[in-house]
């Protein structure tokens, strides 16, 4: 199955435009092992375990796992994931940007050496720097438009005179997302839940990319004006499907031994509001 048939499926058979980011912060781990990051896993892996029939994907957080040495945590969680969930895509969060042969090594790190199903990647070196992760057939890569941090204005939020109509940086990105760049079908945009007066613009331009929407949660990202701004459906079918991601409100729902049954409540309670706000 491609990337965009499993996370059609996963939302059919969870129910669900949810995704957990998994960005393991061992100083935020339940108290019995706070600060151990040879835990990671285990924390990790309760997690997935207490949501994978509640969401539509799960993104890991490479730098969580890197900065920490826990590589081989990682590669051990990836493979959790597909044994315990397999029918939910896997978004590995490393936003790569680079060209030519190191785009090809980077590729190899996320598709093969960790099997994810999608990357996140950033576009400003251009098409020569994605189109590496493209020859992988079927596989996810989702170019970072307009982020949830309000340093994006910097440069996403700018004007290029060049360009015919002078777009927003952003808006040129949505552009090539859905158009040029979009060889075959496997290209997403990251938008913040923050902006969903933007959310709604980069859907009007892409109008059938999958969205990666973090923001929601910690982040102050309203859950059901992201839903209105982005989700596109056509009677029982989504055409432009969407995927609303929370990481730490639901990561550090307890401080005690529960940590992964409330991770379940506040997940649960999440899907179900952007459940709420699709049939609304």
């Amino acid at each position: 199955m491609t990337f965009l048939d499993m996370l059609s499926a996963a939302e059919r058979q969870n129910n669900s435009m949810l995704c957990v980011g998994l960005d393991p912060e061992p100083t935020k781990f339940p108290d019995r092992i706070k600060g151990d990051s040879n835990k990671i896993y285990d924390f990790c892996a309760a997690i997935v375990d207490a949501t994978a029939d509640l969401v539509n994907s799960f993104k890991p957080q490479i730098a969580y796992f890197a900065a920490h040495r826990a590589e081989g945590q990682l590669e051990r969680l990836m493979e959790h994931m597909r044994r315990v969930a397999p029918h939910v895509p896997i978004i590995l969060d490393a936003k790569r940007g680079d060209i030519g042969s190191t785009a090809e090594q980077y590729a190899i790190e996320a598709f093969e050496r960790y099997g994810a199903d999608a990357v996140t990647l950033s576009p400003f070196m251009g098409w020569d720097s994605v189109a590496p992760y493209l020859k992988y057939h079927g596989k996810g890569a989702f170019l970072l438009c307009r982020t949830s941090n309000p340093g994006g204005d910097d440069l996403q939020n700018q004007r290029l005179a060049s360009v015919e109509g002078q777009p927003l940086m952003y808006e040129h990105i949505a552009k090539l997302a859905q158009g040029p760049w979009n060889l075959n079908g496997q290209l997403g945009l990251v938008v913040g839940a923050t902006y969903p007066k933007e959310i709604e613009r980069v859907r009007e331009l892409a109008p059938t990319v999958p969205l990666l929407i973090p923001g929601v949660g910690a982040q102050g990202g309203d859950a059901v004006a992201t839903v209105k701004a982005g989700l596109r459906v056509s009677g029982d079918t989504t055409t432009g499907p969407i995927i609303v991601n929370s990481s730490r409100a639901i990561l550090y729902a307890s401080k005690g031994d529960d940590f992964a049954e409330a991770a379940r409540r506040v997940a649960l309670q999440t899907r179900e509001t952007l459940q709420a706000a699709k049939a609304a």
